[in-house]
């Protein structure tokens, strides 16, 4: 991640800037860092969960953002690669680009992001009371992982690492086929 030259910048400021570029950034602490492109195997991935989820929620009154959906979480501004939100949504503004209020995030993991995505963007997602699932999906094997919040704010952990296994979503009530998931994804 490379950041936009500028000492410190206000979210508001990172939201007027982020609104007018033609590329995607991500706000945090002060710092605007430039998203990087994603690879074939991210992108078919993000895709194949997107679809997914749309299809079983399609007659609920849940929606699926893509990862053109900013969320907004103690001072972070991020595109999760696919959020999902059951309530009506609460978004920052007038302008609807900025989801307050998700209750399963999505987030593909990458080399480069891998250790942020697990440790300090989980814990700010943490803090937003509508998360109850964080699901973090391989791109290098076959291999998802769920975090889903406890009543005691405590958050289990379940993997699933077979390509006919499924892991069930249950604050949504949908199931994630590893086999859609992985449709078409080749393996180096």
């Amino acid at each position: 991640m490379s950041t936009a030259p500028r000492e410190s910048w206000t979210a508001q400021e990172y939201l007027a800037f982020e609104r007018k570029s033609a590329e995607k950034h991500e706000f945090l602490d002060g710092e605007i860092y430039l998203m990087t492109g994603a690879t074939a195997n991210h992108n078919l991935i993000v895709g194949n969960i997107y679809a997914s989820l749309h299809a079983q929620l399609r007659q609920r009154p849940c929606v699926v953002y893509p990862s053109d959906m900013k969320v907004s979480a103690s001072g972070l501004y991020t595109y999760p690669d696919v959020s999902v939100v059951c309530e009506p949504p609460r978004f920052e503004d007038a302008k609807r680009d900025v989801l307050l209020n998700p209750i399963v995030i999505v987030e593909v993991l990458s080399p480069t992001t891998e250790n942020y995505d697990r440790g300090k963007k989980f814990r700010l997602y943490r803090a937003l009371d509508s998360l109850q699932e964080y699901i973090l999906a391989a791109q290098d094997s076959v291999r998802i992982e769920r975090y889903l919040r406890q009543p005691d704010d405590q958050w289990l952990f379940t993997e699933a690492a077979e390509m006919d296994a499924q892991l069930e979503l249950p604050s949504i009530g949908c199931t994630l086929l590893l086999s859609d998931v992985y449709e078409k994804v080749t393996f180096e």
